[in-house]
């Protein structure tokens, strides 16, 4: 069968999915499990328990100082009674197969340099952690599992003092945040030498994890089409925000910041003093140009809530992902491509990674510069049909995170 699931027929995907035996699966996520916007991480985690696999989504641990800071608020109240280890930390979440580990604060080390006394306390961290999943494993009878640390890098060696019979790293972008970057590329090796199996989101990631480890694989990220396709819904009002902007409408859906080309925009937003562009999401002001967001056309809605996401795109005439191309830009894999494409909208994207074509069928606008990304949109507005919203929403339907999930369960079920 191959990797990516996309390329078999949905039979045969339900025919494999009863055929597979079901695991016991302990994921370390990145998010937790109740911030506004789901990670991948706990995205895949309910993929997984829905495929019958009993899967224990290990929450983000907070430090001390996160606990003192966030000491009156829902998020710690949910958690109050796990960091007293209380039900061996786990909490219930009415998901079949799916249940919430919660590890007590750790200690708060970051601010230390890169040496020895950070790797000492880091290693206690990382005991703590263990020994949850350890009592988790003991008190359930557990005899088999997986331990997947989807981009926790921070904690590398948790599988030093556990014992699952696969140890995977699912790497889902570059290092590059400064506070990333701190003690976070000595870690990542750290952790890749540890695991048995790397799966990467990117083609660029796979080829950079593969210099150091044989048994790297590429699953890229999707899309909840079931999610997106309503913004096709001829019944669905458009956002407030949005609503009675100029139209026609060219949008942008997720986080503004260094990613984004600013310059680029400038000259596009210039170019096209007709249209409205829609920024929505959160804004990082220290990235952001002053004289890009005082252009007349140029509109920050805010974050929206993802549950909101389909009557913004709604209001999209055209949708657009306009990141500049920088050293790692070709890692990326952003999900609102496929968001985008399953709310039926034209795309136009800046060509920030070239392994993005082999997944759009000639769907997507891939530009070098402000004209050519100028005339791109100018392009889909005259000539965007019925049909081609179509082929975009089935196009977008290939690229699930059920078939996501179902392509990396194949891979556990191989290694």
């Amino acid at each position: 069968m191959c990797l990516f699931v996309s390329k078999v027929s949905f039979c045969q995907s339900i025919l494999y999915s009863t055929m597979k035996a079901s695991r016991c699966i302990f994921l370390f996520g990145y998010g937790r499990f109740d911030q506004q916007f789901e990670s991948v991480s706990f995205i895949l985690a309910k993929e997984f328990a829905k495929n019958n696999h009993q899967v224990y989504y290990i929450d983000y641990p907070f430090t001390t100082r996160d606990a003192f800071r966030s000491k009156n608020t829902e998020s710690y109240k949910i958690r109050e009674n796990a960091f007293k280890k209380r039900n061996n930390g786990i909490i219930e979440t009415g998901i079949p197969n799916l249940k919430i580990v919660v590890v007590p604060p750790l200690a708060s080390i970051h601010f230390l340099p890169e040496g020895f006394i950070y790797r000492s306390l880091l290693k206690r961290n990382e005991k703590a952690i263990a020994d949850t999943i350890n009592r988790i494993v003991k008190a359930e009878g557990i005899t088999d599992y997986v331990f997947i640390n989807s981009w926790v890098f921070h904690y590398p060696n948790v599988a030093k003092y556990i014992s699952p019979s696969l140890r995977i790293y699912h790497c889902i972008d570059p290092i590059v945040m400064p506070y990333d970057v701190k003690h976070g590329i000595v870690s990542e090796q750290q952790l890749i030498k540890l695991s048995d199996m790397i799966i990467c989101t990117s083609k660029q990631l796979q080829n950079d994890k593969k210099r150091f480890h044989p048994k790297t694989h590429f699953v890229s990220n999707a899309a909840d089409i079931k999610h997106s396709i309503l913004a096709a819904n001829k019944q669905l009002a458009e956002h407030d925000l949005v609503r009675g902007l100029k139209k026609p409408i060219v949008g942008y859906f997720g986080s503004i910041e260094k990613r984004i080309d600013y310059e680029l925009m400038k000259s596009v937003t210039q170019q096209n003093p007709d249209k409205s562009f829609v920024f929505a999401g959160p804004v990082s002001k220290e990235w952001v140009p002053e004289q890009f967001t005082s252009l007349a056309n140029v509109h920050f809605i805010g974050r929206i809530p993802y549950e909101e996401m389909p009557s913004v795109v709604k209001s999209f005439d055209v949708a657009i992902i306009p990141f500049r191309k920088y050293e790692d830009s070709a890692t990326v894999f952003p999900m609102k491509l496929f968001e985008y494409l399953g709310a039926g909208k034209p795309v136009v994207s800046t060509d920030f990674n070239p392994d993005l074509k082999n997944f759009t069928d000639d769907l997507v606008s891939y530009c070098n510069d402000a004209k050519e990304f100028s005339d791109a949109i100018n392009e889909a507005l005259v000539s965007d049909t019925e049909d081609l919203q179509q082929q975009r929403i089935k196009l977008a339907s290939r690229h699930t995170w059920e078939n996501r999930a179902a392509a990396i369960e194949e891979l556990m079920e191989t290694a």
